[in-house]
């Protein structure tokens, strides 16, 4: 059954953001600063843009992960929740091929679609191609709160929107795919991994 949450009256209240001039010295800088000082030969410009995407990815996991607890879900469900979202209408599919973008083990899928099942988010439907297989499909009280939980999340990400103007953002999102197309031709596809918080 899904979970009857007000979603405007989730931690979403906080003090309104101040934008600041883009001078204004950030908790990066000060390690900069120190880094600068220790290895001259440091490219400070790479290493601060570097520091900052990981130390915003924390700050975005932690808020999601704030987001889930609220409704009662891991981390792991709600991603595989949102796989099963992202396929279309009907919303199904085979917990092999599911498992394998999860990066988790088939132990840890079962576990993880029973626990799910029992809520009421999901079922398990017979595979017409495998008498052995199953399908998995995301049910109607499954698609409302995966739906709450992304509007959620949204809201508290609306510092994004706060912070930059719709110029900045798309300029931001250019420098970005950039920097996403650099790594993926250098390092190829990111390949997934295991992650102790995903095993729920």
């Amino acid at each position: 059954m899904t979970r009857n949450l007000d979603v405007k009256n989730l931690d979403v209240e906080n003090p309104p953001v101040v934008t600041r001039h883009p001078s204004h010295p950030d908790a990066i800088d000060a390690k900069l600063e120190v880094w600068g000082r220790e290895l001259p030969d440091l490219d400070l410009e790479t290493e601060g843009i570097a520091e900052r995407i990981s130390r915003l990815h924390w700050y975005l996991h932690t808020t999601t992960e704030e987001t889930l607890e609220a409704f009662d879900l891991s981390f792991g469900e709600w991603r595989l929740m949102g796989h099963l979202r992202y396929a279309g209408p009907p919303y199904q599919g085979k917990p092999g091929k599911l498992a394998g973008p999860l990066g988790i083990s088939s132990g840890a899928m079962t576990n993880r679609l029973d626990n799910l099942e029992r809520r009421g988010y999901v079922r398990r439907l017979p595979d017409p191609d495998d008498r052995r297989g199953v399908i998995v499909e995301l049910t109607e009280a499954g698609q409302t709160l995966w739906a709450q939980t992304v509007e959620a999340q949204a809201q508290k990400e609306n510092l994004v929107a706060e912070a930059l103007t719709l110029s900045e953002k798309r300029q931001l999102n250019d420098l970005l795919r950039r920097l996403m197309n650099a790594f993926e031709e250098h390092h190829g596809p990111l390949r997934v991994k295991k992650h102790p918080a995903d095993e729920g």
